[in-house]
């Protein structure tokens, strides 16, 4: 599925309908009980345990996303250096996560995010690699997943300005359809220290299918759009874990019902997408998809 020439998200936004964005993948496997990677995350389940993956993917298409992303969140090749497991590649483990994702798909209208973290841990401030090492790990990481199928890129959790610059020029020269998703600081800062608002004007200079904010807390998600009013498609899948974003052991924290409430206060913004993160099941879904159709 692909729609060349169509900016969906730029759909959404004028018929003041956001597209359904799935829930969590990672933390919910983990719930699950799968062990996850100190480096690859949960990405290796597309290898080990595929029918969990597809199962979690069927589920949020049951429960009305529009949208699902692929268990790719760790599958990039600086991850698979560091955690130097024999027989593991990035191209192995984006490829059994993308044939999940399309399995799960069917013949169902439903777009396939390829997602795409930093090249290192999402929420440490300095980077250890070298910009040509980042160059490297976003480019292939990037060609597999268009290569396996993507519909389009979701860049998500990006918080460091090197890699965002790195990304949004390689998307743009190469026409690339893509998604920018920030994680920001209660200060409206990258972990890199600019501006959020200052970084935004940057990726939307450079063709984004839509700019959005991810795993960051409805406060400071609040507190962000009381200062910056989107003119630009945009979105949010916010974190509903129990505890700090940085625990290793993720929990749900924040109900269907209360996650409702919080989608409800978003929907007069006119966001051209709304999911949820960390922490979120099909429930977090399904209350999206019964506020827009009125149900709820």
């Amino acid at each position: 599925m692909s729609f060349p020439g169509i900016n969906i998200f730029s759909f959404a936004r004028r018929i003041n309908r956001p597209l359904i964005l799935d829930g969590a993948i990672g933390s919910l496997l983990q719930m699950q009980g799968l062990n996850t990677d100190e480096y690859l995350w949960t990405s290796l389940a597309g290898v080990n345990n595929q029918e969990m993956v597809i199962r979690i993917h069927k589920d949020y298409i049951d429960a009305g996303a529009d949208i699902i992303t692929a268990n790719t969140f760790r599958s990039n090749p600086a991850a698979v250096i560091k955690s130097g497991l024999s027989g593991i590649s990035s191209e192995l483990l984006v490829k059994r996560n993308m044939d999940a994702a399309k399995t799960a798909r069917g013949d169902e209208p439903v777009l396939i995010a390829g997602s795409n973290a930093p090249a290192e841990d999402c929420y440490e401030e300095k980077r250890t690699l070298s910009l040509k090492e980042l160059e490297s790990n976003h480019l292939n990481h990037i060609n597999l997943l268009l290569l396996n199928g993507a519909d389009f890129i979701l860049n998500e959790t990006q918080s460091h300005f090197d890699e965002i610059k790195i990304i949004c020029r390689y998307c743009q020269k190469n026409k690339i359809p893509f998604v920018m998703s920030l994680f920001i600081t209660n200060e409206g800062r990258l972990l890199s220290g600019e501006k959020a608002k200052d970084v935004i004007g940057f990726i939307l200079r450079h063709g984004p299918l839509a700019v959005g904010l991810n795993c960051i807390s409805p406060r400071i998600l609040d507190s962000f759009l009381s200062d910056f009013q989107f003119s630009s498609n945009w979105g949010a899948y916010l974190n509903c874990g129990s505890g700090n974003y940085k625990d290793e052991v993720i929990g749900c924290g924040i109900d269907e019902n209360t996650y409702g409430d919080i989608v409800k206060k978003m929907l007069p913004l006119r966001p051209s997408f709304i999911g949820s993160c960390c922490g979120s099941n099909k429930g977090h879904t399904k209350i999206i998809r019964d506020i827009l159709n009125g149900l709820s």
